[in-house]
């Protein structure tokens, strides 16, 4: 039996660093869309079985184009071969939930095969107290924190307004999954609701309001309720992995950690290839 996993990230560093991550699995394929996105496909033989050596850290995977496109990889050999134990399929999507949500949903139904899991990575903001810089955050909870409508009482979520959905709940037992690899693996996380906006958080107002309606909230991105729904809408559950940058808030440049969070978005994936990747689901 073959895992199948559809990691989409936003932008091809954020790939990258999963790809790299995932440096036990060897690339077999990658495919382009004439808007642009590649897809890497990688895969691990499975637990016993001896995994394909990168060849090294630099260039590209077979056929990857770009800039920040996945590590090169020896190719899987040629000639009938079992069937790989996982395959992982890495592609970025492009920045905001539509462009995220177009890619997965394109992704999914062109596939040679059904997905089991499709995750939603990168970096982004973290709320203070609850992710600090480096943290990686883990969602219990996939919110599309503006969807819905202003009002002189306040905000009204597209479930108050009587149509839509603006939450999406990964599978608890995958959460805890995810959480248990991280921590055995020493990885500072945390699991919490990760909110999509299609505005970045930039000033202290917003900041407040936005931890007033979501008190539990540990990230901001712009993609993961996007690809949430492109897997909801093909049956497949969905999880969002976030390593923080930096703050919602304020912005302040200077403050950003941009290299610790791919770090850490890095080594969260090299967690989870060789413990959640490699177990049924």
């Amino acid at each position: 039996m073959t895992l199948r996993v559809l990691v989409v990230t936003a932008v091809a560093v954020e790939s990258d660093s999963v790809a790299t991550g995932l440096d036990g699995y060897a690339a077999s394929a990658a495919r382009t869309w004439p808007s642009g996105p590649t897809l890497t496909r990688l895969h691990h033989p499975g637990p016993g079985a001896p995994a394909p050596a990168p060849a090294g850290r630099h260039g590209s995977a077979p056929g990857a184009t770009g800039p920040g496109a996945a590590p090169r990889r020896r190719p899987a050999p040629d000639g009938p071969a079992a069937a790989p134990a996982v395959v992982v399929d890495v592609v970025a999507g492009g920045v905001g939930p539509a462009a995220a949500a177009v890619t997965a949903a394109a992704v999914l139904a062109t596939a040679p095969y059904a997905y089991d899991l499709v995750v939603s990575a990168g970096i982004g903001g973290g709320f203070t107290p609850h992710a600090p810089l480096g943290t990686v955050v883990v969602s219990d909870a996939i919110v599309a924190a503006d969807l819905g409508a202003d009002t002189p009482d306040g905000y009204l979520a597209v479930e108050e307004l009587g149509f839509g959905r603006s939450v999406h709940l990964p599978p608890p037992a995958l959460t805890r999954r995810i959480a248990a690899a991280l921590r055995e693996g020493g990885q500072r996380h945390v699991v919490a609701p990760v909110l999509t906006l299609s505005t970045v958080t930039g000033t202290a107002a917003r900041t407040a309001e936005l931890s007033a309606r979501h008190p539990r909230a540990a990230a901001e991105a712009m993609e993961g309720f996007g690809v949430a729904e492109a897997a909801a809408a093909h049956g497949v559950p969905a999880v969002e992995i976030r390593a923080v940058s930096n703050a919602v808030g304020p912005r302040d440049r200077a403050a950003w950690r941009i290299g610790e969070a791919l770090d850490s978005l890095q080594n969260a994936f090299r967690l989870l290839g060789t413990t959640v990747f490699l177990e049924d689901l």
